[in-house]
């Protein structure tokens, strides 16, 4: 047994002793935790949950008692490397996560650590309060996490940073001593009295040093200790990255949210021009002066939809102006949007326009490891200088890109002369470590060099605790290890970090590449990553959108966080095993590594990460190669032989239909169909129909007028086999547009099925014989339809991913919904539905591929009332039926979609594309949903 086993027996044995409920040192549970948004990767030895105040103590003493390092983390956030470390890791969101009073009067509240941003935002705006700094990460980061990298956001023009907005912190520190203390107040310790003796030995120092800007956030903020500040310990204590104590609960204060916003939009030729124009807006007093380089713009347009008009420029300021009074608030813009130097602007007073722009900034980290060539990365990511100097520093910092042979993309908080920036370090390459470390030196004095910080709001973490003696004196680092001496003299909260630095270059993560690390060709081409599976998963920076509440953003990942609040089911967590499985060091066995399965198995293949996460990850995809590479040649679940095969046995099966429903309604036999097809016991089993689509529409006299020509309706196996009412509908819907309906002679699947088991050689043949008989229509210019969102999102995108074929290519571009064919067709027009209530529920791969813009505007269109549902029905195909996933997959549609259709009046209609989704609804709500071609069918 080695040194590291013995000692992660040791604690784990302690905290158990203690009565710690969640102690977990399995190898799933270190590989989730090894790393955060930061470019490192540190292993733990122990995760562990604290249910309660006292579990956290009671780690605290464990840690103590065996020498243990604890490292506190919020929502992992962290850019620096701030929420990693070698021993316990205390993971405070699972349970310590409410917001426990609100008190109007004083404008507080009191919160645990783990409690999220938006959820104390959701609870504060009733009484027209808010918390206000507000991160790009406000959706899933933590107050405590907020605290201890004394965060601030967009807004800390206005409401400052998150130090300035701590009434009171309950802490507790390594020596087990429980601390009280409140902003301006003073509390009695021994403790603190040690530590008032330092500051009184180090006031020149402090004085001269510390507080010089708003945004100086590196280091530990000491000017908060001078006597002439109070000695204000709880503010101190913010930005000191969990370092010096542990953090139990926090009271913050609470702002006034103003009612009235506007948006000005100034472009500018340069990102540099923009920061030269910020001393000249500031004096109109904006809530926030956010800049953004448009290339970010441009990746969010190709990846993720329209953006409102923006004035032309190579870079924008976007500047909000805030208030009481709409009138002073629009005159406040004009007189801004006067002083500046902007060669053109627009005033944004539409607030869904205001939501679109706003989430294009916050997801700018995503966003930017996307813009160049190669993949830019964090590392120097949010240094800061006074506003009067960000012109020429962002100009002096462009030139030693220049010089070092890197590009960046800059955005961020150019009001409060904050700058992030991802670079294209080249870190897999030759020497590219070296020219990471030698990178980070020259910028740290260049900033320095400013007046500046090299930390805005993230802290300093491992990224750059080891470049703080070129920002303060010997003296004041020195302060700094006093300081930590007092609080935690055995350096055991987040060592490494602050205080006896690790090397800004020590524990960078691995080589991202898999092309010589992993055996066999690939199932999948994986054109967006160079056919390289490594460089595919490394796309998660760990931003962590995917742990974010998704309701009433329209998004859908990630369904099986969303119910089980489990990281390992989170899209980031999934990546997380991934690439500890390409690393080899932890995840051992490749493909087939337990780890990998576990942290798999509750993916529904949704592919709401490939479009909802900023950076493109798709873990659906990474599911099917890593199912494929694993049962390559070895026997599979029984589910793949008959679920994963569904349609051909569908196919099968139709001639004899109502035979085979027959024995699917006998007890006996429908017990032992569950069991042979891998389905759990609780599920019904889907009927057959008693006549596919295509032998109904063979039978059928097209219609003698078709003024608008042929259109070829897709029958999918769903639609051909089961579900046909939808198929007939479409068929009498597109003839009355004008449109003479034909079917292909012979089946298309798509291979689906095939696809999310991992059975992709037969899926690539599947697919292939599809892709061979609709490319003709095709190239005749035939609109192709398909009905069933999933079905169709194959030839969209996972034919391409399969075939190296061009006329995969044509397909993809030649197929629509039914909604897009129809909203191109001039002069035809939807039932007037006015008085109805329509809960639709978009299949994920209509959300997350296809698009459903077409879909709602043609159901607007209707004069309908519309409730459009956000997340995941729950069945996604294969998942909900199988043995082991019914639980989750009742508890996915229990998240928006069974609420939704409980609450909906009796007079409501369902509306569900998705076979998955209709099946869901009957399966566990008894409704009956409709297709959307049955909605529209006279």
């Amino acid at each position: 047994m080695s040194s590291v086993e013995v000692a992660t027996r040791d604690v784990v044995a302690e905290l158990r002793k203690l009565g710690v409920a969640e102690v977990d040192d399995t190898t799933l549970a270190r590989a989730l935790y090894s790393t955060d948004a930061s470019l490192y990767r540190v292993i733990p030895q122990v995760v562990v949950r604290p249910r309660s105040v006292e579990e956290v103590l009671a780690t605290v003493e464990a840690c103590r008692l065996t020498g243990t390092p604890l490292t506190s983390r919020g929502a992992g956030t962290s850019i620096a490397g701030n929420a990693v470390g070698t021993g316990v890791v205390i993971d405070f969101t699972r349970h310590l996560n409410r917001v426990h009073d609100i008190d109007v009067e004083a404008r507080t509240a009191r919160v645990d650590p783990g409690t999220v941003h938006a959820v104390l935002q959701k609870a504060a705006s009733p009484f027209g309060l808010r918390f206000g700094p507000d991160p790009s990460t406000h959706t899933r980061c933590t107050v405590g996490g907020m605290i201890g990298n004394n965060a601030c956001g967009s807004r800390a023009l206005a409401y400052g940073r998150t130090a300035d907005n701590v009434v009171g912190l309950d802490v507790v520190t390594m020596a087990g001593e429980q601390l009280s203390v409140t902003a301006g107040g003073r509390t009695e310790s021994p403790t603190l009295d040690r530590l008032d003796e330092v500051v009184q030995g180090g006031l020149g120092v402090i004085r001269t040093e510390f507080g010089r800007f708003g945004r100086q956030v590196s280091g530990y903020s000491l000017e908060h200790l001078l006597p002439e500040r109070g000695f204000d310990v709880a503010t101190f204590l913010a930005g000191t990255e969990g370092t010096l104590a542990t953090m139990t609960s926090a009271t913050v204060r609470l702002v006034e949210d103003p009612p009235h916003r506007q948006i000005l939009v100034l472009g500018y030729a340069s990102m540099a021009d923009a920061a030269d124009d910020v001393p000249a807006l500031l004096p109109f007093g904006p809530t926030a002066c956010e800049g953004l380089d448009s290339r970010i713009v441009d990746v969010f347009r190709m990846h993720k939809g329209s953006v409102p008009e923006l004035p032309r420029g190579q870079g924008w300021l976007f500047v909000e102006i805030s208030g009481d009074d709409p009138g002073l608030v629009a005159d406040t813009v004009q007189r801004a949007s006067a002083a500046s130097s902007a060669i053109a602007s627009r005033v944004v007073t539409d607030v869904r326009e205001q939501a679109v722009l706003w989430r294009i900034r916050e997801e700018g980290a995503g966003l930017a490891t996307r813009t160049l060539p190669g993949k830019a990365l964090s590392g120097w990511e949010d240094a800061a200088v006074p506003p009067d100097k960000l012109g020429t520093y962002l100009r002096e910092f462009e030139s030693l890109l220049r010089d070092r042979g890197l590009d960046g993309v800059p955005y961020g908080h150019f009001g409060d002369g904050c700058i992030h920036i991802r670079i294209d370090f080249p870190l897999d390459a030759p020497g590219g470590k070296e020219v990471f470390r030698s990178f980070m030196f020259d910028a740290a004095s260049l900033v320095a060099s400013h007046g500046g910080s090299f930390s805005g709001e993230h802290g300093d973490g491992r990224a750059r605790s080891e470049l703080l003696h070129l920002m303060y004196s010997a003296e004041a680092i020195d302060l700094f290890a006093q300081v930590k001496a007092v609080l935690d003299p055995d350096d055991l909260l987040n060592p490494g970090v602050l205080v006896r630095p690790r090397p800004v270059d020590a524990d960078l993560r691995g080589p991202e590449s898999s092309l010589d690390r992993l055996d066999g060709r690939l199932g999948l081409r994986l054109l967006h990553d160079d056919g390289d599976f490594g460089k595919a998963v490394h796309r998660c920076t760990g931003v962590g959108k995917c742990i974010a509440d998704n309701a009433g953003s329209n998004g859908v990942m990630c369904p099986s966080f969303q119910a089980t609040r489990n990281e390992k089911d989170s899209t980031r967590g999934r990546a997380r095993v991934l690439q500890e499985m390409i690393d080899g060091r932890l995840v051992t066995g490749g493909f087939r590594a337990a780890e990998v399965h576990e942290a798999l198995d509750l993916c529904l293949s949704c592919k709401g990460c490939a479009s909802d996460c900023p950076t493109g990850t798709d873990m659906a995809t990474y599911k099917s190669e890593v199912l494929h590479q694993s049962y390559k040649g070895r026997l599979r679940p029984r589910s793949h032989y008959i679920l994963g095969r569904l349609p051909f046995w569908a196919r099968v099966t139709s001639p004899i239909a109502w035979l085979a429903n027959l024995g699917l309604r006998t007890p006996g036999v429908r017990s032992l169909a569950r069991w042979a097809a891998g389905v759990d016991q609780r599920r019904s089993l889907p009927t057959f129909a008693r006549g596919s689509l295509s032998r109904w529409a063979r039978r059928r006299t097209p219609v003698a007028d078709a003024p608008r020509g042929r259109v070829l309706l897709w029958a999918d196996s769903f639609t051909d086999f089961f579900s046909t009412e939808g198929g007939k509908a479409a068929v009498r819907v597109l003839e009355g547009a004008g449109y003479r309906v034909e079917l292909l002679a012979r089946s298309a699947c798509c291979g689906l099925t095939w696809i999310t088991t991992g059975q992709l050689d037969k899926a690539r043949s599947i697919v292939g014989n599809a892709v061979a008989q609709l490319h003709p229509y095709v190239m005749e210019g035939v609109p192709v339809v398909g009905l069933e969102p999933s079905c169709l999102a194959v030839l969209r995108s996972d034919a391409v991913e399969l075939l190296d074929d061009p006329r995969a290519v044509d397909v993809a571009r030649g197929v629509f919904t039914l909604s897009e064919l129809l909203q191109r067709t001039e002069g035809w027009r939807a039932p007037d539905l006015t008085g109805t209530t329509l809960v639709v529920q978009p299949h994920c791969h209509q959300a997350s591929v296809l698009g459903f813009e077409a879909d709602l505007a043609i159901m607007q269109s209707t004069g309908a009332t519309i409730q459009r549902l956000s997340g995941c029905c729950g069945l996604a195909g294969n998942f909900g039926v199988e043995k082991g996933h019914y639980e989750v997959s009742v508890a996915v549609a229990e998240q928006q979609l069974l609420p939704a259709v409980r609450n909906a009046g009796d007079s409501a209609i369902v509306v569900a594309d998705g076979f998955s989704c209709r099946t869901q609804l009957d399966d566990l709500a008894s409704i009956d949903a409709l297709h959307l071609a049955q909605l529209l069918d006279p």
